[in-house]
């Protein structure tokens, strides 16, 4: 739809089916999409003719958003990326809106040649197939990452960070609630690999915790998954499956021997 200053405003293009939400994720989630809409007219006022597009992408894009354990994602495009000050301005800017869901915005920036930025291949291909358009000038084109640059990418930092998570989780004593988070997303996170490694795309947390439940690679334990999946739900807290922590070195041993075939 038109909007001013030649903006086009909120229109989706998800392929996959919203999963079901409780009330509760569905008010905060109600809450984050408000945040995300302040802060693509603060841009459209920051930037001018300069933004190209602001979009929601994540799980507020392609489902399962959760009040307590998702992030408020959200993309933006614009004639010569973002400067550390700009970021700074955009982060006061939540803090001002929505002092409580501030600390959850992730924000994924580049430039109109996606050649800088915090912009990688899986949230591109997001931002290809999956945004919500926040406000968008001008729709962006580029090319869709290939098979080979998610696996480059997965096999690279993320799988390093995971490992070294797992590793300190798999030898603690006691999870503080600092931990919650990071811990959930360490015993969830072979799901949303074995996905991507196997298809080159992305997608939500149910839906990559089905593929290897139904299909998982060899050495690899669902069963773990599917509890940290349940507690996600639940928005609960993961102290129940702390005496799972043992498992985390295997499950990234078999994602291993995963990127190695």
């Amino acid at each position: 739809m038109g909007g001013a200053a030649g903006f086009r405003y909120h229109q989706s293009m998800m392929n996959d089916p919203q999963p079901p939400a409780s009330t509760a994720d569905r008010e905060v989630e109600a809450a984050a999409r408000d945040l995300a809409a302040a802060l693509a007219l603060f841009w459209q006022n920051r930037l001018g003719d300069a933004l190209l597009g602001a979009y929601l992408i994540g799980s507020l894009a392609h489902g399962g958003f959760n009040r307590r354990y998702s992030d408020i994602d959200v993309a933006l495009v614009s004639e010569d990326g973002l400067s550390e000050a700009m970021i700074a301005e955009c982060r006061d800017e939540a803090a001002r809106v929505a002092p409580e869901l501030a600390p959850k915005l992730s924000l994924f920036w580049a430039d109109r040649g996606f050649t800088k930025g915090r912009f990688p291949p899986l949230d591109r291909l997001d931002y290809l197939e999956r945004a919500v358009i926040l406000c968008e000038r001008e729709r962006v084109a580029l090319p869709r990452p290939t098979l080979a640059e998610v696996r480059t990418y997965l096999s690279g930092r993320p799988f390093t960070i995971w490992a070294e998570r797992a590793a300190r989780f798999a030898a603690l004593d006691r999870l503080e609630p600092s931990d919650h988070k990071p811990y959930l997303r360490a015993q969830l996170y072979p799901a949303r690999f074995v996905f991507s490694w196997r298809t080159g795309d992305v997608t939500s947390n149910d839906t990559a915790v089905a593929h290897v439940t139904a299909d998982p690679p060899d050495g690899l334990d669902p069963e773990p998954i599917s509890r940290a999946m349940a507690v996600r739900l639940a928005a609960a807290d993961p102290d129940a499956l702390f005496g799972e922590r043992g498992c985390l070195p295997g499950q990234v041993a078999a994602c291993k021997a995963l990127m190695s075939r």
